[in-house]
């Protein structure tokens, strides 16, 4: 039996097993040797007697071919046979001259199959093989880990494709009685024999956003968005819901919820409602938007009420846009002085568009007789019986600008012992109220002073937008 052929069990057999087995081989191969070892002694002998009955028939032939032969001579001889090696070669298969001959004289089938069978089994080999493994079987208890879970959740109101881990996962804990095998010190297998869970595994919750509209602005819920549009607040998402409040374009609201992608709920300024999501865009959709809430958001405290004794709110560069390119400036007085109002503002914290509009309504432009002469916007000094002789004369439009912002603020604006500039406090002289219509009552003899100027006010907050 070839090596290849033993059996895959063979390995877990004991040695009386195998000796047996092999004893038994041995017999049958001995049996099997002398029935065909007669066979072959048979069939050579066949052999013999037809070789001695072709000798003595081909006697005669070989003695007459070789008294031909010795006719020929010894180059002709020469030539003959280099002939035949030629043609030996050239007509002939490769390794096949002779092996028509040589197959008459093959084996009987019983003595090919002998043949198979010739490699007997290496005992000691065998041996030798299997008391060089090592093979060990163990039996432990531990404690292995136990994977948990993870869950999705789809969730809209976070943009679609984020996801937030709602829950971390823990491992759990098994206690496993196993059996081990090991080969040559290389674990090969187990058998777990009991398990015994010690300790559950806590599932991951992670949830999966699904909003389309918080994924295309780039928001979530809590942040910051704008309207597009002049919008209405509703106290419900429903078709015949009451209104809450009008906001106008460009303001900003809270997002409060996503109830649906066609609705949310917002705030504004404390006040809750719900409009549709379609008049929202964000900073990141609308970059230019950021700038027009800061100008939506100062405009929206204008008002003939406003506190006048605070900064507008505005920049260096709002003021610019404001006072360059006004028809009615004819002489360009505001124009060239725009950084003066606008340094009023913030070193007498008073409102600088007021202060125009004040500078504007008493000096009509800058066009009256006692600005033109005197460098005086306000008509400051004056009084009625005589307004030009009493009126005060500056060096410059700026310093008139600054006297006046000072003097308001010390007895129109304030009440008594506010902290103004350089360390004064307010006298308050002619207190009645920071607003347009408080100063009105003591500045000047017209009671519609105070709507006069506003509307001044209003015009240069318009050329924000």
């Amino acid at each position: 039996m070839l090596k290849d052929q033993i059996p895959s069990n063979y390995e877990n057999r004991n040695l009386s097993e195998v000796f047996k087995e092999l004893q038994a081989m041995q017999h049958q191969n001995s049996s099997t040797n002398a029935k065909i070892s007669k066979k072959v002694k048979k069939h050579n002998n066949k052999i013999k007697k037809e070789k001695i009955k072709s000798n003595n028939s081909s006697f005669y032939f070989n003695t007459s071919f070789l008294h031909t032969i010795s006719k020929l001579g010894i180059p002709n001889l020469l030539l003959i046979l280099l002939v035949l090696i030629v043609g030996i070669a050239t007509f002939s298969p490769k390794n096949n001259i002779f092996a028509e001959s040589y197959a008459k004289e093959e084996v009987p089938t019983e003595a090919s199959e002998y043949e198979l069978n010739r490699h007997r089994l290496n005992v000691q080999n065998i041996i030798s093989e299997n008391s060089g493994m090592d093979r060990v079987k163990e039996q432990v208890e531990e404690e292995r880990d136990v994977e948990f879970e993870t869950k999705y959740n789809n969730n809209p109101t976070l943009p679609k494709g984020e996801e937030v881990v709602i829950q971390e996962g823990a491992l759990g804990k098994d206690k496993v009685n196993v059996v081990k095998t090991y080969e040559n010190g290389t674990f090969v297998e187990e058998i777990i024999l009991k398990k015994e869970n010690i300790q559950a595994p806590v599932e991951k919750i992670i949830d999966l956003g699904t909003s389309e509209f918080l994924a295309k602005h780039k928001v979530h819920i809590g942040d910051i968005m704008y309207l597009l549009n002049d919008v209405t607040l509703k106290s419900s998402t429903e078709s015949n819901a009451t209104d809450v409040a009008e906001i106008k374009k460009n303001l900003d609201v809270k997002l409060l919820e996503l109830p649906s992608e066609e609705w949310c709920k917002v705030s504004f300024d404390g006040i809750e409602g719900y409009m549709q999501t379609k008049n929202l865009t964000s900073s990141y959709t609308t970059p230019s938007i950021v700038e027009k809430n800061r100008i939506q958001r100062i405009l929206i405290k204008v008002n003939i009420d406003m506190e006048l004794n605070r900064t507008s709110g505005l920049t260096l560069n709002d003021y610019k846009k404001i006072f360059t390119g006004i028809s009615n400036d004819t002489n360009k007085i505001f124009e060239q002085n725009y950084t003066v109002f606008y340094n009023m503002e913030k070193k007498y914290n008073i409102n600088g568009i007021f202060l125009a509009s004040m500078a504007i309504h008493e000096s009509a432009w800058g066009t009256s007789q006692i600005a033109k002469d005197k460098n005086n916007l306000f008509g400051y000094g004056s009084y009625d019986e005589t307004p030009y002789e009493s009126s005060f004369e500056f060096e410059s439009y700026a310093e008139s600008i600054e006297t006046v912002a000072k003097s308001l603020v010390k007895y129109y604006l304030n009440p008594s012992g506010t902290k103004i500039y350089d360390g004064e406090t307010a006298s308050a002289w002619y207190y009645n109220g920071p607003t347009l219509q408080g100063v009105n009552t003591r500045y000047a003899s017209d009671k519609d002073w105070y709507k006069k100027v506003y509307s001044y006010m209003e015009m240069l907050y318009n050329r924000l937008n």
